[in-house]
């Protein structure tokens, strides 16, 4: 079997300079660290987390933003920029830019949703047990925030996968919870 690295190398671009990847799976199961992993590795690569995309009262993320100035771009081989949303200030605020080529990675919950699948040429599913993701997730945000993983979030979570079933649409599913190679 080829490591993460050799398949997503392997994989071509749709048609343009651009080689986007997917990395999806519940709350806590190890998205953002494998992001950041494989960004180190690949070399020309850009991260772009769902998370700056996200805002109080809009249930998931703004995905539709996302499309219009990360992904569309990309797909006409034009440069893309993005505002992360900050939730101290409670608005957008600083510009990111997504370069032309190279790899983007986008990770997030439900970054794999059926709207935006024509984009990728590469899905990743990130598999973790609840109790893991749980424990993650509040050592990250504090205990405080414990009811929102477990009133809110997990709930939503459970919701939206049991729908989309997004694990049936990677090309690669992982274990959020051993070692792995990249």
């Amino acid at each position: 079997m080829p490591s993460i690295i050799e398949a997503i190398k392997g994989v071509q671009p749709r048609s343009r300079l651009t080689k986007i990847v997917a990395i999806d799976g519940y709350g806590g199961s190890g998205k953002s660290e494998l992001a950041d992993r494989l960004a180190r590795r690949l070399g020309k690569a850009t991260v772009v987390h769902t998370d700056d995309f996200a805002r109080p009262n809009v249930p998931g993320w703004e995905w539709e933003r996302m499309r219009e100035q990360v992904l569309e771009p990309l797909e006409d081989d034009r440069h893309a920029r993005y505002q992360r949303y900050d939730w101290n200030s409670g608005k957008l605020a600083e510009w990111h830019d997504v370069p032309v080529g190279g790899t983007l990675i986008v990770e997030g919950v439900s970054s794999l949703r059926e709207e935006l699948g024509r984009y990728w040429d590469f899905a990743i599913w990130l598999d973790c047990p609840y109790d893991i993701r749980l424990q993650r997730g509040v050592e990250r945000d504090g205990e405080a925030n414990r009811s929102q993983w477990t009133d809110v979030w997990m709930p939503e979570e459970d919701e939206y996968f049991g729908a989309q079933r997004l694990d049936k649409r990677a090309d690669l599913i992982l274990d959020g919870t051993r070692p792995y190679e990249i």
